[in-house]
């Protein structure tokens, strides 16, 4: 099979289409045919040298795929030859074949399109893991999310508003914000001229936001604290600013704050399934009654796979990148 290879650890050229031996599905995994994967940050640390691939793992990038099952390992029940799913990935997604837990696989929500639907596994678990299972949101919420027009920001603002909190987003550019504002954002933060801790107070009342989602990590950490409620919680699921801050724990013990970090890619695959279950129990119906759909900005074919992540370095894209098979 074709797959793409990491070459050197470096920039969008390191990234080379190559023929690869094709996986097989050991107990309890199944073979996709891969139909289109989603490019995420974790694909670009890892193209830069600096997300190490777990134990175990694919060491071709890719964390999420929409395909048709090729095959099914031994003790699979469910789940049959034919049948088109999506599927989170630990690696492994940049290729024409990938083999995966039968756990983290779930079929393609109703009225979806094979290729749009590998925008979803990503998203969708790391949303609902941290924002629901984690930070437990709940109606009425106040929900800061930054980076409101990517990928997560997108699935983040448009689940936060169908379980009734309140989306409030951060985001570059007037464009962007008018997007997460067509998503359902409630309040429309420009970073780069205006203080989201100052505007998250003003449109609470004063109180802050009940949860924040970070991408960010040390550069906001201190503002993060500052811009939360009474008990609020912070998760932490990225580090474009940095990883080392100072913390005021006098104010984390004030208002008697939570701060929360996760990872998706590094979890069990007994974690993995039980997110994708929840995933499927409350966030496919949502998909399938068109309260929640996957936003993609731009295709590209595997074999430039460099091109799709030169357009997402270059921070211009919306929503998701896609490669095809």
């Amino acid at each position: 099979m074709r797959a793409v290879v990491i070459t050197t650890p470096g920039g969008p050229d390191s990234l080379q289409v190559q023929d690869v031996p094709a996986p097989v599905p050991g107990p309890g995994e199944v073979l996709i045919d891969v139909a289109a994967a989603g490019l995420n940050r974790a694909d670009v640390l890892q193209r830069q040298g600096h997300y190490p691939v777990p134990a175990g793992a694919s060491e071709y990038p890719g964390l999420e795929v929409s395909g048709r099952i090729a095959a099914v390992g031994d003790g699979v029940e469910g789940l049959t030859v034919g049948a088109d799913v999506v599927a989170l990935l630990t690696g492994g997604g940049y290729a024409e074949q990938v083999t995966v837990p039968a756990g983290q696989v779930l079929p393609v929500p109703a009225g979806l399109d094979l290729t749009t639907a590998a925008a979803l596994p990503e998203t969708a678990a790391t949303v609902f893991s941290n924002l629901f299972m984690a930070a437990g949101v709940t109606e009425g919420d106040h929900v800061l999310i930054h980076g409101g027009a990517g990928g997560i920001g997108t699935m983040a603002i448009q689940m936060v508003a169908a379980f009734g909190a309140v989306p409030m987003v951060t985001a570059g550019s007037d464009d962007k914000l008018e997007l997460a504002r067509s998503l359902g954002a409630q309040v429309l933060i420009n970073y780069k001229d205006e203080d989201f801790v100052e505007r998250v107070r003003a449109a609470t009342g004063g109180r802050g936001a009940d949860v924040i989602l970070d991408v960010m990590g040390a550069k906001y950490l201190q503002r993060n604290l500052e811009a939360l409620a009474v008990s609020g919680r912070l998760v932490i699921i990225g580090l474009q600013g940095g990883t080392k801050a100072e913390i005021d724990l006098n104010l984390v013990m004030r208002k008697r704050l939570a701060v929360i970090g996760t990872t998706l890619r590094s979890r069990p695959a007994e974690e993995k399934a039980a997110i994708m279950q929840a995933v499927r129990k409350y966030v496919w119906p949502l998909i399938e009654a068109g309260k929640i759909r996957p936003l993609v900005d731009r295709t590209f074919p595997l074999a430039e796979a460099g091109a799709a992540h030169e357009y997402f370095d270059s921070g211009r894209h919306t929503g998701k990148i896609l490669l095809t098979t």
